[in-house]
């Protein structure tokens, strides 16, 4: 048997929502898959070792857990878009991949639930892992041994520019910055934003979306690690954008656009050439389906 997934690259954070709000963007990696007598093979992705490879780890574990090491599968790798190291959600989406192609082999043992708490506990929190899996925006928490989510309209009118650079930022790296502690009045500050991001994007009210995605949790601490940052910010403000956050935890930067914005890409290109890092900007929808699988 022989079938295809595609799984959607995502943006966390956005913001105040610091591992709690993320983003399905239609961006993506894409996979054939063939059962075979046993095992797991992987092609087309040997610069990884196998124990570093999230999608091959990810179904070991369910196959040993769940006892079907007898089944096998072959991963092949037919298109990579979702850049590595850059907060686009690379390791979710190889996360979501395993589970997916793990729960096809085993016959569909497990439910979207279950999908979505497996795939929390291996990534960390479900900030990723959850938009990857059911698509569009979502706010998820983490309780007990359960996670719960639910869905946020976006506005029609509404895209995303990434501006995306060469170099990375490691998500370990990006947490050591932050401080183990916060004052209260820092996270009031977030946590109103965080409300008023969710209704303002339901609402269609982009003129409040600036002020909504105001951050002092992790942003700040971040921006050091992000050279050029405030520099692409203010340009992506002089152009139009709604408003301008660091896409999970980083290395891209995302502007918050209007459709009708069309110098944004062009513009912003001519400005990002100038700089070093080799930036380049994408404009891109959000993606509402999350993972699919083609036969």
């Amino acid at each position: 048997m022989t079938y295809h997934i595609r799984v959607p690259a995502t943006t966390a954070n956005l913001g105040p929502g610091f591992d709690a709000l993320g983003l399905a963007l239609k961006l993506y990696n894409e996979f054939r898959i063939e059962t075979i007598e046993s095992g797991i093979e992987m092609l087309g992705c040997d610069d990884i070792p196998l124990g570093e490879n999230l999608i091959y780890t990810t179904i070991q574990r369910l196959f040993h857990e769940y006892h079907h090491e007898k089944y096998g599968v072959r991963v092949i790798s037919h298109k990579i878009d979702i850049p590595l190291s850059r907060g686009l959600g690379s390791s979710a989406a190889c996360i979501a991949a395993g589970i997916v192609i793990a729960n096809r082999a085993m016959g569909e043992r497990l439910g979207l639930e279950d999908m979505i708490r497996i795939g929390t506990e291996l990534e960390g929190h479900p900030d990723n892992i959850v938009p990857a899996l059911v698509g569009g925006m979502v706010a998820s928490i983490h309780e007990g041994d359960q996670v719960i989510y639910t869905r946020i309209s976006i506005p029609q009118s509404l895209c995303f520019a990434l501006m995306i650079p060469e170099f990375t930022v490691s998500t370990g790296e990006a947490r050591k910055v932050l401080p183990d502690h916060y004052s209260k009045k820092d996270c009031i500050f977030n946590i109103s934003r965080t409300a008023l991001l969710v209704a303002a994007m339901q609402n269609g009210e982009l003129e409040k979306l600036r002020v909504a995605t105001g951050d002092r949790i992790h942003q700040p601490y971040r921006m050091g690690l992000i050279p050029g940052l405030e520099a692409i910010f203010q340009k992506a403000q002089a152009l139009g954008s709604k408003t301008e956050v660091i896409s999970g935890s980083g290395s891209t930067l995302m502007a918050m656009i209007e459709r009708n914005n069309i110098r944004f890409e062009d513009e912003m290109n001519d400005f990002l050439s100038a700089m070093e890092g080799g930036w380049y900007v994408k404009i891109l929808e959000h993606d509402q389906e999350g993972i699919q699988i083609y036969e």
